[in-house]
């Protein structure tokens, strides 16, 4: 026979509802507590999840969608969300999706069919108004990570693109740069829009030309920073390249050095992320760093906060700041 609440509480020589309390997280004496713990390990006891989601009238699961499970930043963030489940008693339920066959939206059913208690969208994709709006008007907690569309009123984590940008471009010219190129990303990444603004914004506000010769387009590939890189330098004038991300960065700082040029001596290059390698290469990358795991972690308190009803500020959007990551692929232009 499979072991009951009853029989751990027989043997622990308590009530049933001290058990009970026990599982689900409500603190017992101390020495009851442990009489608990033996009993459950000596029958072997499970609880009957079923039965404990009708009494508390929750699933115990999160639901996480992501876009790309072969995404390689998703590895820290996804670390950082579990952790915060576990730590809270709930479990995470995984689910992938093709965006050319499927909406975002079409996951809000596993909230109205009752199968979690709260979904966590991690994406890095450009997201459409009417979605999110939907995904907003859902009566079910709710958190996305990345791009809003705009639209405030929905909890969102996200790193702050923009000022990430604006970092750099006031680093690069703190160490003497005045004239700054700029490789941006693709349309259909929601950063991208971010970023660009982070440099059209740094470069006004330090009054610095921004020539659209020394601007280009990749799309985040080792191989688009490379072409764009290979663009710009049919251009002259500037002195140091941010490259928008750090697969592009690699890909400029390529191209550089098989048209015989030195970094930083004749151009500085900095990119946006941190990706293991960027430390590797020569000459190391300057960059800004993603606190990725910590982004996770924020997100799943986020919609814990909101499945428990807690007060929370009116600020719906939680940006987290990169930090800069000083190495040698920069230095002062003279």
């Amino acid at each position: 026979m499979t072991p009951t609440i009853k029989d751990v509480a027989r043997q622990a020589k308590t009530s049933k509802s001290t058990v009970s309390r026990f599982l689900n997280g409500i603190p017992v004496n101390k020495k009851t507590e442990e009489a608990i713990i033996k009993a459950i390990e000596e029958l072997n006891y499970h609880p009957n999840m079923n039965a404990r989601r009708l009494v508390m009238d929750k699933t115990q699961e999160i639901g996480i969608i992501v876009d790309d499970i072969s995404n390689r930043f998703y590895s820290p963030i996804l670390k950082g969300i579990g952790e915060v489940l576990d730590a809270n008693g709930y479990s995470a339920v995984y689910y992938t999706w093709n965006k050319s066959k499927r909406r975002e939206t079409d996951f809000l059913r596993l909230l109205y069919e009752e199968q979690v208690d709260g979904l966590i969208y991690v994406s890095f994709a450009r997201r459409d108004q009417a979605d999110v709006e939907q995904m907003r008007e859902a009566p079910f907690p709710v958190v996305l990570f990345g791009d809003n569309a705009g639209v405030d009123d929905i909890h969102t984590v996200d790193v702050d693109n923009f000022s990430g940008i604006v970092e750099l471009v006031h680093y690069l010219y703190r160490i003497g740069h005045r004239h700054i190129a700029y490789i941006a990303g693709p349309d259909d990444i929601g950063a991208t829009k971010y970023r660009s603004a982070g440099y059209v914004s740094a470069m006004e506000s330090l009054g610095l030309a921004m020539n659209p010769d020394w601007i280009c387009t990749s799309d985040w590939s080792n191989q688009g920073g490379y072409t764009a890189m290979k663009k710009l330098l049919q251009s002259r004038g500037f002195t140091a390249v941010i490259a928008s991300n750090d697969e592009s960065a690699l890909g400029a700082m390529t191209c550089l050095q098989e048209q015989g040029y030195s970094i930083p001596r004749d151009f500085s290059v900095v990119g946006f992320d941190d990706i293991d390698i960027a430390q590797w290469i020569f000459p190391a990358l300057t960059t800004v760093r993603q606190p990725f795991e910590q982004m996770g972690q924020t997100a799943a308190q986020f919609l814990l906060d909101c499945i428990d009803k807690k007060p929370m500020d009116s600020n719906r959007r939680r940006l987290l700041k990169p930090e800069l990551i000083i190495r040698n692929s920069s230095s002062n232009p003279n």
